[in-house]
């Protein structure tokens, strides 16, 4: 089946859900945090699938088409595909209002209540029963590694911290990544930690529980794993020193080594390609600036300069084997519980394709995106502190070069022009999203363009 099979046209019925629902989730969709299509409308809502999982619970498949991306080359059409939760019911208990998505009003749900079910601790825990005990309900698969017992009723909370999925921890010994937007094929944040848990690697929690689809195309789902309970994340660390004045470069070092360690497991665990191949990887480079900057006027006085610094690559040193990679790395997909450093979250860049994001690339891809993240940090809260971030990011990569073997240092041009495309990847995202931390990677922009570090 083609990979456009989420974004074919839905072929209307009488007795359509989207009669009931298509209203509501227009209005619904755009408020969550890990809708994509923010900043353009939606045009089309349709249905995929519908799997009833339990009462009054539904699980839903929807595509959605928006306007056109404005390109320099003209408008290129939008779509995904969404995973939904639906709780209907007569009436809707008092604390569970903030689930509240809307009434029916016509249709075959109308006069019920419709909700977020993933908000609803009843709905949570049976979802939790379906991922105890394999098996199948219509289209979806459950699935889980029999040597990991999962006890039965752990109490289920809703995370409600920022990010482009949902996930649910449960009696804190589990959690339930589900993902929202879904796109076909087997998700990394399944594949790769499993592959990794094979090796040895004890860097990556392992999978304990899945589930899937096979309808319209085969996709993945959601993912179980161990929850550490202690754990803080990476982000959350390197604030809180900021703020304390305290010294990061210890734990910056040892989040190196860490990183290194998981790349080497990476590289064990699936093929490696040949040395980056430069020319392309530039091009691909050169084409995400010319389209950021189109979105971002801000950005067209740097060009020139950044293009230079992608141009070189074809030149510098091709650093080290491609191989599969994080793809998304920064200080937020780390998690320290006790003195060790554990990497979450392989599901890469979700506005990137599944498939591209499963491609072997670069590892300075990852290290450019954690010193980035050093970057974002330290400028938090004024005044400024460029002199934190650079000693994290040089003891970084001494811990990264004493565990690979190589030096990310020493590839000065390679590592610039990787922090270069992180960095105008962020101009683009902060736009959309964020517009008051536009200048975080602003600031980064004009360093890299104009100083050329």
């Amino acid at each position: 089946m083609p990979k456009t099979a989420f974004l074919r046209p839905i072929r209307r019925v009488v007795a359509d859900p989207m009669v009931s629902f298509g209203g509501l989730l227009r209005d619904w969709l755009p408020r969550q945090r890990w809708f994509a299509g923010k900043d353009r409308p939606v045009t089309e809502l349709g249905l995929l699938s519908m799997t009833e999982l339990f009462p009054g619970c539904l699980h839903l498949l929807v595509r959605t088409a928006h306007a056109p991306v404005p390109t320099p080359g003209g408008g290129v059409p939008g779509g995904d595909c969404y995973q939904l939760l639906l709780g209907v019911r007569a009436n809707l208990s008092p604390r569970l209002g903030r689930a509240l998505i809307g009434r029916a009003e016509q249709g075959p749900f109308a006069g019920l209540t419709v909700y977020d079910a993933l908000q609803d601790p009843r709905s949570a825990q049976l979802l939790l029963e379906r991922l105890r005990q394999p098996g199948s309900a219509g289209p979806l698969r459950f699935e889980c590694d029999p040597s990991v017992p999962v006890p039965a009723g752990l109490p289920p909370r809703l995370l409600d911290a920022e990010q482009s999925n949902s996930s649910l921890v449960y009696g804190d010994e589990f959690i339930l990544k589900l993902f929202r937007r879904v796109q076909p094929g087997i998700n990394p944040d399944l594949e790769v930690p499993g592959a990794l848990a094979g090796q040895g690697c004890g860097r990556v929690p392992a999978p304990v529980a899945w589930f899937r689809t096979t309808h319209p195309q085969e996709a993945t789902l959601g993912v179980l794993q161990p929850y550490l309970r202690d754990a803080s994340d990476g982000w959350t660390l390197a604030l809180r020193a900021l703020a304390t004045g305290d010294d990061f470069t210890a734990q910056a070092r040892e989040l190196g080594r860490a990183t290194a360690e998981v790349h080497l497991a990476l590289a064990s665990a699936f093929p490696t390609g040949a040395h980056d191949e430069s020319a392309r990887t530039a091009a691909g480079m050169t084409e995400r600036l010319d389209s950021a900057a189109h979105c971002v006027p801000a950005l067209k006085p740097f060009v020139p300069r950044l293009r230079c610094a992608f141009g070189a690559l074809v030149a510098c040193d091709p650093g080290p084997p491609a191989q599969r990679i994080h793809g998304d790395l920064h200080l937020g997909q780390v998690l320290r519980a006790g003195r060790e450093w554990f990497v979450i979250d392989f599901e890469g860049e979700p506005s990137r394709p599944l498939a591209e994001r499963r491609n072997l690339q670069s590892p300075v891809r990852d290290i450019a995106g954690m010193l980035r993240s050093f970057d974002y940090a330290a400028r938090q809260r004024r005044p400024w502190r460029p002199e934190w971030a650079r000693r994290c990011r040089e003891a970084f990569c001494a811990g990264y070069a004493a565990r690979a073997g190589w030096d990310p240092r020493k590839k000065h041009g390679l590592l610039r022009a990787y922090e270069t495309d992180r960095a105008v990847y962020e101009v683009l995202y902060e736009a959309r999203h964020r517009p008051d931390w536009l200048p975080v990677p602003m600031a980064a922009i004009e360093r890299l363009a104009v100083r050329g570090d």
